[in-house]
């Protein structure tokens, strides 16, 4: 009896694990993907979402978690020619993590070990608001999609994870 009840409580409790969706990929964070249409996004926060401007983002909670989310207008096809559409994900907790485990705490060393052989990726420094000066202990380890047109981007400061962003890559 004590067998099969600890059983079930393992069970329960990977159960559980499963059901939370704390991935981070280079189409998402969580259950939130670019591309993703504003009424779905808002079923899944419980809340109103609003029409951004890159400068203030819709504040949203997943397991009690903060995830920040860029929605903008956006085309899709002749027969939506424009839907407010999630546009940019950005998150600062630890419990969102790559497959490769990576995540808010890992060190910039770690990043590259996990991704030196990605097709596509960029490392580079940060500037002030201004744009003028370069931030010593500031920067940025940059994964891109270039099949789906998006961008997983790690901020790290003094060599540690602080922010993992997912956005459509706008190009230049």
């Amino acid at each position: 009896m004590k067998k099969m009840i600890s059983l079930f409580v393992l069970l329960l409790t990977f159960g559980f694990m499963s059901a939370q969706d704390f991935e981070v990929s280079t189409l998402r964070i969580g259950p939130y993907k670019v591309f993703m249409e504003k009424t779905e996004a808002e079923k899944l926060s419980g809340t109103k979402l609003k029409v951004t401007d890159g400068q203030i983002k819709n504040n949203v909670k997943y397991n009690g978690e903060l995830i920040l989310i860029d929605l903008y207008e956006n085309y899709i096809s002749e027969s939506k020619p424009s839907v407010p559409s999630v546009m940019g994900i950005t998150t600062t907790s630890k419990k969102f993590k790559t497959k490769s485990g990576i995540g808010i705490g890992n060190t910039k060393d770690d990043l590259i070990n996990a991704y030196r052989n990605y097709p596509s990726f960029t490392v580079h420094p940060a500037w002030d608001d201004r744009g003028e000066k370069r931030l010593k202990d500031t920067g940025y380890f940059t994964l891109e999609d270039l099949d789906a047109g998006t961008q997983l981007s790690f901020k790290f400061v003094n060599n540690i994870i602080t922010e993992i962003s997912v956005y459509l890559n706008e190009g230049c």
